[in-house]
């Protein structure tokens, strides 16, 4: 209740603002790609908005992105930075029970967002992640591309689930997702400017 209620009722209290501006088009919400795995809170919010939206005659699009990575701006660390730097400083127990996860650049869910805004005939979910990858082969690839960071070698092996993310919707409408090797690039560079990791 805790987590879940205050949710709900802020996702619903930001579409009651929305509501009453009478020149709303619609509405794009960002959800999580967690939401397709019924994380409770994120489904639970993403179910409100669409039952709102519907009472209310709104035009609902939801972007559900996956682990988003890329620069921070602000130099306190969000939760997912602060996730990733623990894992670049050699760190496994954030990661560990992933498994396998999808990433996206920062900067493409908002390219993400004004997309399907601006889309008029975008409807319905859309699912965005540039790269599904297992622990494993996601460290293999940064370790090598950042040889001198204590990057975990590899994971112990869980029984996981093997999925990917169809983002057909979003490539249709002729988006191009950045590679998860840009990305980490990207995140690291910031990482090191605003003095978090050194290389």
């Amino acid at each position: 209740e805790e987590i879940v209620e205050p949710v709900v009722k802020g996702t619903v209290s930001v579409l009651g603002s929305c509501k009453k501006n009478p020149s709303l088009r619609g509405v794009v919400l960002t959800s999580s790609s967690s939401a397709v795995w019924y994380a409770l809170a994120k489904t639970q919010a993403e179910k409100a908005a669409w039952e709102f939206c519907t009472e209310n005659k709104i035009d609902l699009v939801t972007v559900l992105p996956a682990f988003v990575v890329g620069p921070s701006l602000p130099p306190d660390l969000c939760s997912t930075a602060s996730d990733v730097l623990t894992l670049l400083k050699g760190e496994t127990e954030l990661f560990q029970w992933n498994g396998r996860m999808g990433y996206i650049h920062i900067e493409d869910v908002a390219l993400c967002h004004i997309l399907v805004y601006e889309h008029e005939g975008a409807s319905g979910r859309y699912l965005c992640s540039s790269t599904v990858i297992d622990n494993d082969e996601f460290v293999s690839i940064l370790s090598a591309r950042y040889p001198s960071l204590p990057i975990p070698k590899g994971f112990a092996k869980l029984d996981r689930t093997y999925y990917e993310f169809n983002t057909s919707k979003l490539t249709s409408l002729g988006f191009k997702f950045r590679p998860i090797e840009e990305m980490f690039d990207d995140c690291i560079k910031a990482l090191v400017e605003q003095g978090h990791l050194f290389l």
